[in-house]
């Protein structure tokens, strides 16, 4: 599914990066250069939700940088205030959470108790707010609130990351380790069953607020002028709420997503 894809892709590795390979005399002070980039990129991503299993698929890159507008993939920002070492933007991005039952394996959920024709798909949702980024010597932090704004949940969720960029000659490697946390709304939405399933007969489970920590490792080159390379590897580890969930497959602890990408600057 989506779902495990886009936060790869939302990473910053991806677009933010990519936007290094325009050319010099379109760079804004203080932000990435200005214009579009575009390429393609192969992801591997596992899924925690019974009987979906391991996918692996192609994916376009879309980026665009403007003075103060930006869009990358799935989400769009408006950069309030830029002080060089600081950024503050108001964002607004698509969240592929959701899932379709169709989907998921019947035999995998039957074992985990739960009957597939009493239970409803999970909606995608846009969620706005904002994100923050602290760039300097030490490293670099990001943080990002966000609120579902179209109700599909009508939950919040906090991320934070950090990172330090090591420079390897042109490429550039980052580590980075973060953490996710998600308001009971949005968790019993997206991995617990909903009062109309219970109604049905579906067990009734309810992680309540939720919090996942992740590692991960990402790669930037530049080929040339216009071309760039990139990867990303990252794993994220469930709480005991989410794994417990009806919906995983038994046994998972966590998930491993990875991608690599080339784009070109216009």
């Amino acid at each position: 599914m989506m779902k495990f894809l886009w936060p790869l892709l939302l990473s910053g590795l991806s677009f933010g990066a990519a936007a290094q390979t325009a050319d010099s005399d379109d760079e804004s002070p203080g932000g990435p250069p200005r214009g579009w980039q575009l390429g393609v990129a192969a992801a591997v991503f596992e899924s925690i939700y019974a009987g979906e299993g391991t996918r692996v698929m192609p994916i376009p890159l879309v980026n665009y940088e403007g003075e103060r507008f930006w869009f990358r993939g799935i989400s769009a920002g408006w950069t309030v205030l830029n002080l060089g070492a600081f950024e503050l933007a108001a964002v607004a991005k698509l969240r592929f959470d959701g899932f379709e039952v169709k989907d998921l394996g019947r035999r995998e959920l039957a074992r985990n108790g739960l009957d597939y024709r009493l239970l409803d798909d999970r909606d995608e949702a846009v969620d706005v707010g904002v994100t923050m980024k602290w760039s300097g010597r030490a490293g670099e932090i990001e943080a990002e609130i966000l609120a579902d704004a179209t109700d599909k949940s009508g939950g919040q969720e906090l991320q934070i990351e950090y990172g330090y960029p090591i420079e390897l000659g042109r490429a550039t490697l980052t580590p980075n380790i973060g953490a996710t946390w998600q308001s009971k709304d949005m968790a019993n939405y997206y991995y617990g069953t909903l009062p109309k399933e219970v109604a049905r007969g579906v067990i009734d489970y309810k992680p309540g607020a939720v919090t996942i920590g992740h590692v991960g490792l990402s790669y930037f080159r530049p080929l040339g002028e216009k071309w760039s390379m990139m990867g990303e590897v990252e794993y994220s580890r469930l709480p005991d709420e989410i794994k417990k969930s009806p919906f995983v497959e038994p046994g998972t602890n966590g998930r491993v997503s990875m991608f690599v990408g080339f784009s070109r600057a216009f």
